[in-house]
Order: C-alpha cells, then sequence, then structure tokens
C-alpha cells in the first residue's frame, strides 16, 4: 500500500549525513572563531577557573604555548584579558606599556607575526580597584568623558604592543571615535577596531568575572550604561553610532540569549558582525553535560551553529580549541 503522503522534497534531501551536509544553509568553520585567552601577571603556572571548565588564567610562557598549539588547530583569532597584580582607580595597568596584556601581546606579535590575528579587550574593569569599566565621578557613577580618556590612552598601548584589533568593552559613548582618532593620530590607522556595540547587562558573565577577579564595590551594577536586556531596537541605534564613529567591526554580547539581535543587526549593516559566545553560556552546557544531562558536543556544536545562522561572520567562544580538536580529529 503506497503512503498516503508522498515523501517531501527536505525529507529526502535529509535521508543520509551526505546529503545533509551537501545542503547544509549553515556551515561552521574554525575560522570563524576566535579564542578568549585569559593571562595573569605574577604567576609561574597557569591556574584552572573552576567556573569555566577547561579554561585556566595563562602565565606568559603558557599563552604563548597554547596560542601557538591554538594556531596548528586551525583557530587564527585570539582576544586577550589581562588580570594585573596590583588595581588602582583609573586601571592604569590598561595603558602601562609593561601592563601585562601589553607584555603579552608583544610577545604573541614577536612569536607569530601576522599570522594569527591578536585582538585585545579594551576596557578598564579588569583594572579599576572598583570594578566599573570607567573612572569614577566621586558619586559612584561612571564619568564618561574621563574614561574616554583612558580607552584612547589604552588604545594606543595595545596597538604599540603588537595588536591588530583593539575590542573597546565598556559601552562608553563616543568611544568608538575617540579610539579611531588616537590610534589615527599615534602612527596606527591600520589598526582595526571590534566595537562590543551591543553589549548587555546579562546575568551571564559570572564566571568569565571570576576569571579576571572582578567584583564591583559595594554590590552595584553597571545597567546605567550596558543595555537594558529587554531592548533590541536601541542596539540598533548602538551599532550605527559606532559604525558612523569608525568600527570596522561589531559585536553583540551575549550571543545564545540575543539570536533576534543578531539578526537584525546582520541586516542593518555591512560590515562583519560578531557575537560573544559568553561564559555562562560556556559553563552552562560544561556544567549540564558533566551531570550526564547533555551530549556536549552535540549541543556545543548546535549553539555555535544557532549563532552562525542567526547571522554572526565571528564567534567569540571558549569552545574554541575544542572544536578545533574536533573538527582535526
Amino acid at each position: 500500500m503506497s503512503a498516503r503522503f508522498p515523501v517531501s522534497r527536505p525529507r529526502r534531501l535529509r535521508r543520509t549525513q551526505a546529503l545533509r551536509d551537501l545542503v547544509a544553509e549553515t556551515r561552521l568553520n574554525v575560522n570563524d572563531l576566535v579564542a578568549p585567552l585569559f593571562v595573569r601577571e605574577g604567576i609561574d603556572a597557569p591556574i584552572p577557573i573552576l567556573s569555566l571548565p577547561g579554561v585556566v588564567q595563562h602565565t606568559r610562557a603558557s599563552l604563548r604555548t597554547e596560542v601557538r598549539e591554538l594556531a596548528d588547530l586551525g583557530i587564527k583569532s585570539v582576544i586577550l584579558f589581562g588580570i594585573p597584580s596590583t588595581k588602582d582607580e583609573i586601571g592604569s595597568g590598561a595603558f602601562d606599556p609593561q601592563g601585562i596584556v601589553q607584555l603579552a601581546l608583544s610577545d604573541l606579535r614577536s612569536d607569530l607575526g601576522d599570522q594569527v590575528v591578536l585582538m585585545s579587550d579594551l576596557c578598564v574593569d579588569e583594572y579599576t580597584s572598583h570594578g566599573h569599566c570607567g573612572i569614577l565621578d566621586g558619586h559612584g557613577s561612571v564619568d564618561n568623558d574621563a574614561t574616554l580618556e583612558v580607552y584612547a590612552k589604552a588604545a594606543i598601548a595595545q596597538a604599540n604592543a603588537g595588536a591588530h584589533v583593539v575590542a573597546p568593552s565598556g559601552m562608553m559613548d563616543g568611544q568608538v571615535g575617540v579610539i579611531r582618532a588616537a590610534l589615527d593620530s599615534n602612527g596606527h590607522s591600520e589598526t582595526s577596531i571590534l566595537a562590543y556595540s551591543a553589549k548587555y547587562a546579562s546575568g551571564l558573565y559570572g564566571p568569565f568575572r571570576e576569571a579576571v577577579d572582578v567584583q564591583i564595590v559595594g554590590g552595584g551594577d553597571r545597567k546605567g550604561y550596558q543595555q537594558d536586556w529587554r531592548n533590541a531596537r536601541e542596539a540598533l541605534t548602538e551599532v550605527e553610532a559606532d559604525i558612523e564613529q569608525g568600527a570596522d567591526m561589531v559585536m553583540v554580547k551575549p550571543a545564545l540569549a540575543y539570536l533576534d539581535v543578531i539578526a537584525a543587526v546582520r541586516q542593518l549593516v555591512n560590515v562583519p558582525v560578531a557575537a560573544y559566545h559568553v561564559s555562562g553560556e560556556y559553563s552552562m552546557i560544561k556544567a549540564a553535560a558533566a551531570n550526564g544531562w547533555i551530549d556536549h558536543d552535540i549541543v556545543a556544536t548546535e549553539h555555535l551553529t544557532a549563532i552562525k545562522r542567526a547571522g554572526a561572520d565571528i564567534i567569540l567562544t571558549y569552545l574554541a580549541r575544542w572544536y578545533g580538536e574536533l573538527t582535526n580529529g
């Protein structure tokens, strides 16, 4: 007896793995990925980050080894975050030529030249004693304009040290324009800017804050300068402003909870769109897999593919090394 309904075209094309691969609309590649890496001042051996299984705070030496190994796996882009041994009110480690990220950038540029894209997070929260992304005004609020002066110094220090891309993440108004002007006037017109244009005040950053030893003093938050998770339209305003000011690439952060925003940004702009698969999104996969509740590899691949499918050209993810190892057999 014949089937009541004929087999549909989509179902015919799902019949074998080879067919599914042939007609796949979204293709994830190691070239899409950027590995976030942490380097800590004053330690002699890498320190595991408990809430980010498989991720460590590197020494300068272990970071060099890690980046070379990532390059061998096809991961050709990294972004660095620094943990200084001392912090102060203005986050001076962010722009000190001898600051930990600047030294690490110099190491890596010496080792690898232009073989790997070296990105550096441009913010001060890792370096300030109060844990905010900017300079405080004496009343507990961030002074936007004073912060921009520090960001300009940090951009120059990072570019001098060898960064190919600086990535301002503090969500200060006008940050991209000030950084672009500072780079251009100091001989770094070819240094690119990846703007954290739509960065939400999310609850998914907890493991990251352990990784960089950041705690906002007094129990405050960043909701006054990062985006409200209930809003999507304002993200487009922020993105357009950053591009007008000179951003070469724009980013949405977090990724999975904001796939709609990624898709909207992709429709709006012609520059590369990045998305940050953040620490909480990564750690939830690791925790559920450790408990046997999900298949790690399937879910991790599904997450990254969803981000790419939504429109991201570039994905910052702690899964980068795992995916490189997976695809290299």
